[in-house]
């Protein structure tokens, strides 16, 4: 029997309704593995590629065949607008089967969710955050609720592995098992894996099976890419230059132009906007608010009626939702400015074009983003708009290279040449999760016998890097920090400073999070900002300005009124992490003569230029330069983490050794310092102390404690240092940059 004659008959009349005229290879694939195996199964296809419903055809056909007598699946998906559209898509599927959809995070009715708990049934849509807060609140009613689960689904599992939140769903999944007493097979679903084994080995981490991995062949997709460049200010690299013959897209003639003073790279938006469907993606949500604001005004200025969306994580549901509708509509052409909300899985329709400002940090995001579009058979199209401010004439050599068209070049040439897409980082030692799993298992089970802690909490597969010392010393820690507390009987319960932050909604999520104040104007919630100004004051949020009347401190509220105007956004620390083939591709980039057909004019010159003073300098041949005097630049082309460990490693064990001072980084492309050694003896230094065996704990300050995820505050000062140490820094990595250093010379 064929996989299409083996689906249910509602499933076979949705996609005679839909159309289609065979299967895909992702589905035939998918429902082989679900049918003929008791696997997980890791679902890797290219974007649309239809893996959602490759995933739930064959899950619904079992589940129309023999009921599940609780919530059967659970599908969990990173972002709340990702489940809203998976909602309606899925709901449509299993209405005629009359299998229930229900969906459940911090924008859904309290209503809908009292039903589900009323008759727990068919397929429940959550992100990781609601599933922690279900069991830290519904602890007794998990069995009730789960008791039949057959089937957990990953969406875009690569979202969750670069971090704790991939963890904290794994230990989620574990801990619901557990309680509920089943077992559910896994089904991971993504676009852009780097490593499928490892993803699938995560994927299965404790259930005692194995992962099915479909092979599928990759089809050639033809891009429509595009690489432009502008100065900010001041004549453009090529003022009279032409545009490459076989670049793609061919820049098409504006119906009108932007302002007459426009930023040239704003105004190229601007321009290349107009009657289309749109995203225009950047890096973050202070960048997507100054560009909605600027794209705005000169709509105003142009007396055009404003046709700019906004959509980032700190906007209000309302204007997310609006942006997401909006976009949905065929016949509007609208344009929405975002970041990373919109790039995983959401349908946003015929959409025509998506625009990048500077480059993502990493290849797997490049994907996503340019997955957005080529859906209803139109090529999938992106145009990088790389922007710098011109180097002032006597500026130091190094900030005189254009690093982010380097890395939008690089992030494309790796994936064209390649097919690489960066691997998970599996390695970490999370004692940030330890804590809050701690706490979650606490706070939902009652008092509990430290052994009975231990045994809960170290079993989940995630920690399997944590001894039972580091774990005694986190509960001393917390005993002496009032965060637990020992009972008479000699049992742990949660003590007065963990109560405090347990029955926050805030400490359900594992991602770091600024203190934010929510905006309102009058009935209107905007979002949320950090760092509220005085009343008196301008802020900017959903992409206008506001001026502040009022902030209420005590209630986490700025109250205001919008008026005319331009301001920065303030939303916290926003860092991202490039690896070493990226940087090392860079770095090829300078060297080659190789031209890439999707740059256009401007950054055809822009990396002539840089190419020929890196030629001049000897940039990419040699990683340290001196620039006149006693200061030296080093370039060692290494990925952020394995960056930090050769800066730190610099100052604490070289420095003294070879007179290094003011050492000045731009991570992770250069290090700036003064010495007063020569060249020969930087690398004979380098090279003896590296092989010397020293703990990586020496490459922590004296006096830090580095703090790097959500709840290191909270943890011992030995157990931060020593997951820094240990799971951030690329130790192993920086010596063996410096090991090629030495075989070099």
């Amino acid at each position: 029997m064929g996989i299409f004659e083996r689906y249910a008959p509602f499933v076979q009349d949705f996609i005679y309704r839909n159309r289609w005229e065979s299967l895909r290879a992702i589905q035939v694939a998918a429902g082989d593995a679900v049918f003929n195996t008791d696997e997980n199964v890791l679902l890797s296809a290219s974007t649309a590629s239809g893996k959602t419903e490759a995933a739930f055809f064959p899950i619904l056909t079992l589940f129309s065949e023999d009921p599940p007598r609780s919530v059967g699946a659970i599908y969990i998906g990173p972002l709340k607008a990702l489940i809203n559209d998976q909602f309606s898509r899925l709901n449509d599927l299993c209405a005629e089967a009359d299998i229930p959809v229900w969906h459940w995070h911090g924008d859904v009715a309290q209503s809908h969710k009292n039903k589900l708990l009323k008759h727990p049934s068919g397929i429940l849509q959550i992100t990781p955050e609601s599933l922690e807060a279900l069991l830290l609140h519904k602890h007794m009613d998990i069995v009730r609720l789960f008791g039949d689960l057959r089937f957990v689904v990953i969406d875009e599992v690569h979202a969750l592995m670069r971090g704790d939140r991939g963890g904290q769903t794994l230990c989620l999944i574990e801990r619901l098992s557990r309680l509920a007493g089943v077992n559910p097979r896994r089904i991971g679903l993504s676009a852009t894996i780097g490593d499928p084994e490892g993803t699938g080995r995560f994927l299965a981490s404790g259930t005692g099976r194995g992962t099915v991995i479909p092979k599928l062949e990759n089809k050639g997709t033809r891009w429509r890419l595009s690489m432009e460049h502008f100065y900010i200010t001041g004549p453009q690299s090529a003022e009279d230059g032409e545009t490459p013959s076989d670049a793609l897209p061919p820049l098409e003639a504006p119906t009108d132009e932007a302002p007459v003073h426009a930023d040239p790279g704003m105004g190229y938006i601007f321009e290349h906007t107009r009657g289309k469907k749109c995203l225009i993606f950047v890096n973050s949500r202070e960048e997507c608010e100054a560009v909605t604001t600027t794209l705005r005004q000169y709509c105003e200025v142009k007396n055009e009626p404003d046709r700019f969306l906004i959509h980032h994580g700190n906007l209000s549901a309302a204007y997310r939702e609006t942006a997401e509708a909006v976009m949905k509509d065929d016949e509007q052409f609208r344009t929405t400015v975002t970041t990373a909300t919109l790039e995983l899985g959401i349908d946003i329709g015929r959409l025509e074009r998506a625009f990048q400002i500077d480059a993502p940090f990493t290849v797997s995001s490049f994907l996503q983003r340019m997955g957005r579009t080529g859906r209803r058979d139109l090529p999938p199209e992106m145009w990088f708009v790389m922007r710098e401010e011109q180097p002032e004439p006597r500026a130091m050599l190094p900030t005189t290279i254009p690093w982010k068209l380097l890395q939008g070049i690089a992030l494309v040439q790796v994936y064209l040449e390649e097919r690489w897409v960066e691997p998970p980082k599996l390695d970490r030692l999370p004692y940030s999760l330890l804590y809050h799993q701690t706490m979650c298992t606490l706070a939902s089970c009652g008092e509990m016998t430290p052994a009975a802690l231990a045994s809960r909490v170290l079993s989940l597969s995630y920690f399997h890097r944590v001894t039972q010392d580091d774990f005694r010393l986190l509960l001393r820690h917390l005993l002496e920090t009032e965060h637990i507390q020992r009972t008479e009987t000699g049992g742990l319960i949660i003590g007065l400073a963990g109560e405090r932050l347990t029955s926050s909604y805030k400490f359900y999520a594992v991602f770091q999070e600024n203190e934010e104040y929510t905006v309102r104007c009058r009935s209107h919630e905007l979002g949320t900002i950090c760092l509220p100004p005085p009343a008196g004051e301008k802020i900017a949020i959903a992409g206008q300005v506001w001026v502040v009347e009022e902030v209420d401190h005590k209630r986490h509220m700025v109250y205001c009124e919008e008026i005319k105007g331009k301001v920065p956004a303030y939303f916290g620390q926003c860092p991202g992490d490039i690896h070493t083939k990226i940087l090392e591709r860079m770095r090829q980039v300078l060297c080659e003569e190789k031209s890439y057909p999707y740059l256009m004019q401007n950054a055809v010159s822009r990396l002539a230029q840089a190419r020929h003073t890196a030629r001049n300098a000897g940039i990419g041949r040699e990683p340290l330069l001196n620039l006149g005097g006693d200061m030296w630049v080093l370039l060692p082309w290494l990925g952020t983490y394995a960056f930090l460990a050769l800066e730190r490693f610099l100052k604490l064990r070289c420095a003294p050794l070879l007179g290094l001072r003011g050492l000045d980084s731009s991570r992770p492309y250069f290090i700036q310092f003064t010495m007063q050694a020569d060249r020969d003896t930087f690398f004979r230094v380098l090279a003896e102390e590296a092989e010397k065996p020293f703990d990586p704990l020496e490459l922590v300050y004296p006096k830090e404690i580095p703090l790097f995820e959500k709840y290191d505050e909270f943890l011992p000062a030995q157990l931060v240092k020593k997951g820094f140490a240990y799971g951030i820094l690329g130790i192993t990595e920086m010596k063996e940059r410096i090991k090629a250093w030495t075989d070099a010379l």
